[in-house]
């Protein structure tokens, strides 16, 4: 049996937000009113099916004009793209920025992940909830990580309904809102400005790809507030006009003005808002080569320079890419996976607010390489600069011919599409990622089939994160030899490293490979009281002290016994609690393991349970949940069916066999 709202009607606001993302309602069947056809036959059900894609942005487009999603809101939603009610409430709960009970339109999120955590985010969190209370009109809750590291400790105000309409982000004049305002075009949380909202698959052909698309989604406005006082979010959360204005780009970046950088040079020096200001800094030299070498030569440059996948798994870029291009089956579709939510990463962040356009060009390529005239950009709910800075850049490529039926005039044609996350690390997965883009739970897939040859609708579908494909460009510019020459035979070219936690200049560092923690960790300022570092976040493991000299190479930190991950790098001196951070990683995986498999589901809370009871314990009285903990992580470890539940126990393994946390 289904689950049904009964008798739930949607608000006329409600209606109107849904309606201005899928346009007007075309039968009663729709929830139009009813006329004579209507009692004869039903029409337009294939085609509203064939958009189930839609889903999300029109959640996305209920809670931005709303702040929450009524039972009459999704039954609606369900009558337009005839999901079944039960499949669009399992969507509505599976994300966290996202309510199907009442709130009040301002949402105050406060990070408690690992970098806050350290400073202070529990004592924040505490003073703004005693002080903001129901009569406030403002909902605080407690977040995982916001992706702002650097300035913990962090919060983000979302603030829904057209009253908080926010200015153009790229206008003169500032106000408080205004980095952080975004104009969510589109439903799909970022189709270009004037260019209406996300196209479903069995329209794209019928509107050219990305041209006469429905109505534009309705309007919120967000404010940063980071590092965060409990007067200054107050102040973000009930008097915008008095909000904090969030730092340039730039702030995130200490090398900033470094010569030698390779994927950082333009962030600080170009104006990531102008396309000309980019084209002058040698943007678009690297699709304009690709153009000349066709599409093998490009899959064969960036194969010989090494490159590999920069989110974790270290795969080759040029055999993922070389199998895409090789399936017989079209379309094929190219995912950027911008939903970095690794506890302690926010580089793709910095590279999206500091040059947009990069991603974009860099985008393409990849595309022309594999054979992709559409794009998917997933990116993180969580980041509002990030996505009105894209949303502009994708405009603007597409009005000077760079993107649309004939990029550079060489008769291709390539698209991009922005879709919103809405807070759900496991998205982060590939498969889970596909699954949250066709309006599905974001679950994880089972491999094989693997995504080159059935992703993204059942296509072959290349994915890669953001400074995978922004390395590629140094790749076509420099050539695949040179870019080789940088870093280690067998980990090449520069790595981008998150550094946060408690040293003097936190931000996002390039380093080729090869360089050591020690030589990272004195450029960031470590303090002299280092108690432990946390590589590759949440997923990775505690290093000690004294093993400063690991080389930052995937080799390197694997023959150490841990790892790289996507680059995380967190300091802790010794004045921060090690089992309270232990804990905080167990809670993070418990909230965010999607479910679906047993080991991770049960797994997850049973390590919180146990560093629970250990808490304040030591030796011989620890002894037997230490036990348990080993064997339900290898239970993890084994049988879950993504890398979420492999690596849920990685941190808490370390911690105790490294550092001695319960001893």
């Amino acid at each position: 049996m289904d689950l049904r709202f009964g008798d739930s009607k949607p608000t006329d606001e409600e209606r109107a937000a849904v309606d201005a993302l899928l346009g007007p309602p075309e039968s009663s069947w729709e929830g139009a009113d009813r006329s004579d056809a209507d009692l004869r036959w039903a029409r337009g059900g294939r085609e509203a099916r064939d958009r189930r894609d839609q889903l999300l942005p029109a959640l996305h487009a209920l809670n931005d004009r709303v702040g929450w999603i009524s039972e009459g809101a999704l039954d609606y939603v369900c009558r337009r793209l005839t999901v079944p009610p039960a499949e669009a409430y399992g969507v509505a709960t599976f994300y966290a920025m996202f309510s199907v009970r009442p709130r009040p339109a301002t949402v105050l999120h406060v990070c408690t992940d690992l970098a806050c955590t350290a400073a202070g985010a529990s004592r924040l969190c505490a003073a703004v909830e005693s002080r903001l209370g129901p009569e406030s009109g403002v909902k605080v809750e407690r977040s995982p990580c916001l992706g702002l590291c650097e300035r913990a400790p962090a919060t983000l105000v979302i603030r829904a309904g057209e009253s908080a309409r926010p200015a153009q982000e790229d206008t003169p004049a500032r106000p408080a809102f205004e980095d952080e305002a975004v104009q969510a075009e589109g439903g799909s949380g970022g189709a270009a400005p004037g260019d209406g909202g996300g196209t479903s698959r069995s329209s794209e052909a019928e509107s050219g790809g990305g041209k006469g698309r429905r109505g534009r989604n309705t309007l919120h406005a967000t404010a940063i507030c980071a590092p965060a006082t409990p007067d200054r979010a107050i102040a973000a959360a009930t008097a915008p006009e008095s909000a904090p204005t969030e730092p340039a780009p730039e702030a995130a970046v200490p090398q900033t003005g470094d010569t030698n950088l390779t994927l950082l040079h333009r962030i600080g020096t170009a104006d990531p808002t102008s396309l000309d200001d980019y084209r002058a800094h040698g943007g678009y030299t690297a699709l304009r080569r690709a153009f000349a070498l066709g599409p093998a030569a490009v899959i064969r440059e960036v194969t010989d320079a090494g490159l590999v996948g920069r989110g974790g798994a270290a795969f080759p870029t040029g055999r993922k890419w070389q199998a895409t291009a090789a399936q017989p089956d079209h379309p094929h579709y190219l995912v950027c996976n911008a939903d970095e939510s690794e506890p302690g990463t926010f580089k793709d962040r910095v590279l999206m607010e500091g040059d947009p356009f990069a991603l974009v060009e860099a985008m393409t390529i990849a595309a022309y390489a594999t054979g992709a005239h559409r794009g998917y950009l997933y990116l993180r709910g969580e980041y509002p600069r990030a996505l009105a800075r894209l949303t502009h850049a994708i405009e603007q490529a597409r009005t000077r011919g760079l993107l649309g039926d004939d990029v550079l005039g060489q008769g291709y044609a390539f698209d991009i599409e922005i879709r919103r996350g809405a807070g759900a690390y496991i998205c982060g997965e590939e498969t889970a990622l596909f699954n949250s883009i066709e309006g599905r739970r974001g679950e994880p897939r089972s491999k094989p089939p693997f995504p080159v040859e059935k992703g993204l609708f059942g296509k072959p579908t290349v994915e890669n994160n953001v400074e995978t494909l922004v390395n590629v460009l140094p790749i076509l510019t420099m050539g695949a030899e040179a870019y080789a020459a940088i870093g280690t035979p067998t980990s090449t070219g520069p790595k981008l490293f998150c550094v946060s936690g408690t040293v003097a200049r936190p931000g996002v560092y390039e380093l080729p490979f090869g360089a050591t923690l020690g030589e990272l960790l004195a450029l960031a300022g470590v303090r002299d009281n280092l108690r432990a570092v946390l590589l590759g976040g949440a997923a990775g493991g505690f290093v000690r002290p004294d093993e400063l000299d690991i080389p930052l190479t995937f080799e390197g930190t694997r023959e150490a016994g841990t790892t790289l991950g996507s680059g995380v790098v967190m300091a802790f001196d010794d004045t921060v609690p090690l089992p309270r951070l232990l804990l905080r990683i167990a809670e993070f995986f418990r909230d965010e393991s999607c479910g679906q498999c047993v080991p991770c589901r049960v797994g997850t809370v049973r390590q919180e349970e146990a560093l629970h009871r250990i808490a304040d314990r030591t030796g011989a009285a620890a002894a037997d949940d230490i036990a348990l903990l080993r064997e339900v992580g290898r239970a993890m470890r084994d049988a879950s069916i993504c890398g979420l539940g492999q690596t849920a126990w990685n941190a808490v393994e370390s911690a105790i066999d490294r550092l001695g946390a319960y001893e």
